[in-house]
């Protein structure tokens, strides 16, 4: 049995609930209050953050990681590309978005000085991105998907600026997985 360390608010969180949606995976979840986390957490992830994947003796910690042991694990369906050059792009897409967009989400999360500039900033070198992937449905979506969600739906950020990107958002929200985020989100408290 497959069980999540999770926290409905966190996006790496949610990576790792949509890619086992995707999956068809049953789990079972243990909810970690992020305000308040366990010390058995860091038993689990020495850094004490959330998402923790278990399955048997295995024990992960990092959405990244979790979501490629998944895919990896359970093949159908599959949500990296055949070719190993294109893997690559993925997990480069992956690496890049966390060292960008999601530094920038959580400053605007605190209400940094000039964190609204640095997160469109952040959004539109994703914007310029989006239309040169090709166009399909691989970690790396599901990698930035949260984000966006969260944006759109809890803070209320103006996503119309970024075109390309709201479409591909659009699109892919009405995905089973991606609509019951939006579900998690929907029910957070603002």
């Amino acid at each position: 049995m497959i069980t999540l360390y999770d926290a409905d608010r966190c996006p790496y969180c949610a990576r790792v609930r949509i890619v086992l949606a995707e999956k068809g995976l049953e789990y079972e979840t243990v909810a970690i209050d992020l305000a308040d986390r366990p010390a058995w957490l860091y038993e689990k992830n020495p850094l004490g953050k959330v998402p923790v994947l278990e399955e048997d003796a295995l024990c992960l910690p990092e959405s990244a990681v979790i979501m490629e042991y998944l895919d990896e694990r359970y093949l159908e369906p599959g949500l990296m590309p055949a070719d190993p050059a294109d893997r690559a792009l993925v997990r480069l897409r992956i690496e890049r978005f966390d060292n960008a967009l999601g530094d920038a989400y959580y400053a605007f999360r605190r209400g940094e000085d000039g964190s609204v500039e640095r997160l469109s900033s952040c959004l539109s070198f994703l914007e310029r991105a989006l239309a040169r992937w090709p166009d399909g449905y691989t970690l790396a979506e599901i990698a930035y998907l949260p984000w966006l969600i969260r944006l759109r739906g809890l803070f209320g950020f103006d996503l119309s600026p970024f075109p390309v990107l709201l479409e591909r958002l659009d699109r892919l929200c009405e995905r089973p997985a991606v609509a019951a985020e939006l579900d998690v989100v929907a029910a957070l408290p603002r």
